[in-house]
């Protein structure tokens, strides 16, 4: 008997989807399909990859309602915020499919007499792409629909948490008229996922997950020269400066805190704010925190749902009764959010003050609904604290003077600089982090470089 994945729901603890894993026999069949359609894939005219694909993203984006539900069952975001991944889902896929021609496009070399010389891009082959759960189409999209358009064919292994959405790829690719093969998504376990990206068929690995999986991704691949691109941890930061709006500044930082429960690799897990403003910053900040309702996710009323499982909300509440034993002010009382709950996913958003760099709270990854707040006196002691951590995926500062921001920004170790803007990806930019936040890039017409290999052509035409 097969074994099962069963995705147990945030919202209720039901068993919200089981599947069967797949075994040696299916894992040998996705591959042997993914290299034979993927040398008909590569030779498809790049008119036609960009109309295939583009009718996949109509397709998918005709069931927004569905899939968004589906979201918030598997991973408990409201159902009042699930439709917006749908359409930032649109609206990465669709500038990379437009993106393509120019990104994909021979290099030219300056005029040599008597020779013919260009780069090309070449697709990989065969690209292997593990998902995450807590944003499972906007992490995704970044890699799968470039590899394709690229001329690569894709494996998914999307995270147990969120089944669902390797299903509706599959499903509106299908409905698009994608030759089979080219894509299919697989159901595994880790160990058979290891074996899949370590077989000699696999010639890339794009990974969105933890710094520990990241870990054990190089490993499995320590002895294959292939590339692997990883986005990892985060501890992003955020510089409020003495000449900010301070009411947009709260409003911006409230929400880049406490979207999707805080569960977000970009989210603003700590803040670094002017002396000048702290105070004032701080009270808006709690003010404005205190209006969220937690609650059921399904319920159309509640902007504020749980976390994934009980597990990674204790998690944060350890981090929180920590910094407290060590000095830190809780600003929130857990009784003001009636559904908040112990031993369940359902965890009130919390904002700490008093807090340093001795605290897990203010250089662990949190991963959930708690923000750590700290006055500073200079842009320099700012940069000196952002840069304390072993992450760097964004940083933001808060400032009406864009030099400055500028000056700031180019001594901040991070792979997107921010102002007066956070927790967001702009796919015409390149998306990618420094130290434990990962390495490689996607997005842009950058990713597309780590999605294709470049070939020379060197012709003599004078002889």
């Amino acid at each position: 008997m097969a074994d099962m994945l069963k995705t147990i729901s945030p919202v209720d603890g039901s068993v919200y989807v089981e599947r069967p894993l797949a075994d040696g026999a299916a894992i040998e069949a996705a591959l042997a399909r993914a290299v034979k359609a993927q040398v008909a894939w590569r030779a498809t005219p790049m008119a036609e990859r960009q109309a295939i694909l583009t009718r996949a993203v109509d397709a998918f984006v005709a069931k927004s309602d569905a899939i968004a539900e589906e979201l918030t069952w598997q991973m408990g975001r409201p159902i009042s915020q699930a439709p917006g991944e749908v359409r930032g889902f649109e609206e990465r896929a669709r500038y990379m499919i437009e993106a393509a021609p120019r990104a994909l496009a021979d290099v030219a070399i300056e005029p040599k007499e008597g020779f013919t010389r260009f780069i090309k891009r070449e697709a990989l082959g065969v690209v292997a792409v593990v998902a995450p759960w807590n944003f499972p189409y906007l992490t995704s999209v970044n890699s799968v629909v470039p590899a394709l358009m690229a001329g690569n064919a894709v494996v998914l292994k999307h995270s147990h948490q969120t089944p669902l959405c390797a299903e509706r790829y599959a499903e509106a690719l299908a409905e698009a008229g994608l030759p089979e093969g080219v894509f299919q998504y697989l159901h595994m376990s880790h160990g058979d996922t290891e074996k899949l990206i370590q077989d000699d068929r696999i010639d890339y690995v794009s990974f969105t997950g933890s710094v520990p999986g990241g870990h054990a991704i190089t490993k499995a691949l320590s002895g294959r020269f292939i590339g692997a691109g990883m986005e990892l941890g985060g501890k992003d930061p955020a510089y409020v400066r003495a000449d900010a709006d301070l009411a947009f500044s709260v409003e911006n930082l409230v929400d880049g805190a406490f979207f999707n429960s805080g569960q977000s690799c970009c989210g603003i897990e700590r803040i670094y704010v002017h002396e000048s403003l702290h105070d004032a910053f701080v009270e808006g900040f709690v003010e404005l925190t205190r209006k969220y309702k937690l609650g059921n996710p399904t319920d159309a009323n509640t902007n504020f749902g749980p976390m994934v499982r009980a597990s990674a909300a204790d998690f944060v509440r350890g981090q929180v009764a920590d910094a407290i034993k060590a000095g830190a002010r809780s600003l929130i009382d857990p009784s003001e959010f009636p559904a908040d709950k112990p031993g369940t996913p359902y965890m009130a958003p919390q904002v700490l003050v008093d807090v340093d760099h001795s605290m897990r709270v203010m250089t662990e990854e949190s991963f959930g609904p708690v923000i750590g707040i700290m006055k500073v006196s200079s842009d320099d002691e700012a940069v000196a604290l952002m840069n304390d951590s072993e992450f760097g995926l964004t940083a933001s500062v808060w400032t009406t003077d864009a030099d400055a921001a500028i000056a700031v920004g180019d001594r901040v170790e991070t792979g997107t600089w921010f102002m007066n803007r956070c927790d967001y990806l702009d796919p015409a930019l390149a998306w990618t982090g420094v130290k434990n936040s990962g390495r490689g890039c996607t997005l842009s017409v950058v990713g597309y470089e780590h999605l294709t290999r470049p070939k020379s052509y060197h012709l003599r035409v004078a002889v």
